[in-house]
């Protein structure tokens, strides 16, 4: 398969917004990726669309809309072929749906996609302990490692005993995929 051609100068980043509860701090990944000097499009599950994170503030943030819903057929594509994908946060769902190969949304779609095409991806997991325990979600961290999808290490966002969060690692997956 070959991809379609770019039409910017800068390499483009999709990111794949997903509904976990760290999805809020999603701008912090994007203004990484622009100071690393990436142009970003954002794609989001419908869950996460539904009040995960500040939609309207990641399109003033990135100059463009959020990509939920599939196009009309002769709709204009509004984001030029990515040279990267991200996925973060990463949930349950979407990693076993994913490696299941199941596109029902426009983000797993363009996730199976992009493996198709050999597009570099990372992925930065927020599952809970005992869904991580899960035997068809390891099974899928196996299968989408196998075809090259690049893991940060996995965060549950457990409250540690001061009722402190750990940081959620943004930019370990701008990490992820420029390691060449």
């Amino acid at each position: 398969m070959t991809r379609p051609p770019r039409s910017t100068e800068k390499p483009f980043l999709y990111v794949v917004v997903c509904a976990a509860g760290v999805a809020s701090g999603a701008g912090a990944l994007i203004t990484a990726a622009h100071e690393r000097g990436w142009e970003v499009g954002v794609f989001a599950t419908p869950v996460a669309m539904d009040g995960f994170f500040d939609t309207a503030a990641v399109e003033a943030q990135t100059g463009r809309p959020i990509r939920s819903a599939w196009r009309r057929p002769g709709d204009p594509r509004p984001f030029p072929a990515p040279d990267a994908v991200v996925v973060a946060p990463a949930t349950f769902n979407t990693v076993n749906k994913w490696a299941a190969g199941l596109a029902d949304t426009l983000a797993l779609a363009t996730l199976c996609e992009a493996c198709g095409l050999g597009v570099p991806v990372a992925v930065l997991p927020c599952v809970a302990d005992a869904l991580a325990a899960h035997p068809a979600y390891r099974e899928s961290l196996v299968r989408l490692s196998g075809m090259g999808v690049r893991f940060g290490d996995p965060y549950a966002g457990e409250t540690g005993t001061d009722g402190s969060r750990p940081e959620f690692g943004w930019e370990r997956a701008l990490d992820l995929i420029e390691e060449r």
